[in-house]
């Protein structure tokens, strides 16, 4: 079996790791313009100020979009196809790519857009991920 595809971890995207091993979802919000946002960056994306800080997300959203990927694009996933990849709007605004998580098959047939998510942090390969599931 490959190795988990780590993800780089710097000075800037420690807190938001740190965070989800805390069991809580970090994101950045500009102090200038109030526009928040995931990943991590150096400058606000809307105002290119470097004027921000992390907050800590409800852990709620709702589901913007997904897909269902029925081929692994890298060998470490090749035993968990079919897996669910999603955009989600966090209540604060941001939007964050990740996977959809459910309890049974029936919540996979009732998904939906602007469905409401919650988020579900889970383990893999010794590291916490943000994913979600329905509300």
């Amino acid at each position: 079996m490959a190795d988990f595809p780590a993800p780089p971890v710097t000075d800037l995207t420690k807190p938001y790791w740190d965070g989800l091993a805390a069991g809580e979802l970090r994101f950045q919000r500009c102090q200038s313009c109030g526009h928040a946002w995931l990943p991590p960056r150096e400058e606000c994306p809307q105002c290119l100020l470097p004027d921000w800080r992390f907050e800590v997300s409800a852990g709620t959203g709702m589901l913007i979009s997904w897909v269902v990927y029925h081929r692994a694009f890298h060998a470490y996933f090749a035993d968990k196809v079919p897996y669910y990849v999603a955009v989600v709007e966090l209540t604060e605004g941001p939007r964050l790519i990740t996977n959809l998580v459910f309890d049974d098959e029936e919540s996979k047939q009732q998904l939906r857009i602007d469905q409401r998510v919650r988020l579900r942090i889970s383990s893999e390969a010794g590291w916490s991920l943000a994913r979600f599931g329905p509300a």
